[in-house]
This record gives structure tokens, sequence and C-alpha cells, in this order.
């Protein structure tokens, strides 16, 4: 029954304008409003959605919650650091000045939303 499902995923926000606007000036995605006041809808492409509701009682989640497969993840970080994304720095598992994780597996880094979620760019060829 929900082999053939169009499932997707969601997660929540404590200020939906303030998400909106960095998810679509500050990371150039492509957001719709949906029916109910306070969701909206990241269309990431490929028919790929993930929904984005309001929650006043939001907690940020304590890991990444949506990855962004890119060709080159150096060019991803100098290109959104220069946007004003701030790249997390972890000691585990180790990141760089920039922070991308290069101690084994794909190059990744961590960033966050202006609600605390975890984002990371992750190179894919």
């Amino acid at each position: 029954m929900l082999a053939d499902s169009a499932a997707f995923s969601g997660f929540s926000v404590d200020d939906p304008v303030a998400a909106r606007r960095f998810y679509e000036e500050t990371l150039g995605l492509r957001v719709s409003d949906m029916e109910m006041d306070g969701l909206m809808r990241l269309d990431l492409g490929g028919g790929t959605n993930v929904l984005v509701y309001a929650k006043a009682d939001h907690q940020p989640a304590t890991f990444t919650v949506l990855n962004f497969p890119v060709p080159d993840v150096e060019r991803a970080v100098d290109e959104l650091t220069a946007r004003g994304v701030t790249f997390e720095r972890y000691e585990n598992p180790p990141t760089d000045e920039k922070g991308i994780m290069r101690a084994g597996g794909p190059l990744i880094a961590w960033f966050t939303d202006p609600a605390g979620n975890v984002f990371s760019v992750i190179e894919q060829d």
C-alpha cells in the first residue's frame, strides 16, 4: 500500500516569514504557500517537495533534516558563505575552518536555517 505512495518529508520552524526569506533569498529555493496558514512547500526539483510548517513550541532537530547534493562542496560552501550562510564547526566529525568535513566519506558541510534546523551540502557526482 505505501510502496507506491508519493511520500514527502517535513519539519517545523518557529518563524515562517524568516524561514521563507532564508529559503528563497539566501538559498535560492522555490517556495510556495500551502492552503493552510503557516504551511509552505519547498520545491527541490525532480518532483521532490518538503513541507515546512509553523510550530509555536518548535525545537530544532539535533540531526540533519535536509541534505543538498552538490557536485562541488568547496564551491557550494564558498557561494553560500558569500550569501551570508554560516557553516557549523564540529569536533566530531571534525570539520575544517570552512566547516567542511573531510575525514572520510563524501565531503559534507552543515549549516542551519533561522529556526536552527540542520541542513547540509554533500558532494555527489
